[in-house]
């Protein structure tokens, strides 16, 4: 199996703050209401929220990355 994290692609990120609302342990927003990664890896149980999470972007900001 892979492993996934999520990440952030900034030129498209404008801080709607849905991701932290969707991934409340993985997602945290900065004073601006960007937002700020855990940076762990997503476990195998997480998989299809953090997938969800990312689909679910408005600005399709939000990517899950294979490490």
């Amino acid at each position: 199996m892979t492993d996934r994290q999520l990440e952030i692609d900034w030129t498209r990120c404008d801080g709607h703050g849905l991701c932290a609302t969707l991934l409340p342990d993985d997602v945290t927003l900065d004073e601006w209401g960007f937002p700020i990664l855990s940076g762990r890896r997503v476990t195998p149980g997480e998989l299809t929220n953090a997938r969800r999470a990312a689909l679910a972007c408005p600005a399709l900001a939000l990517r899950l990355h294979r490490t």
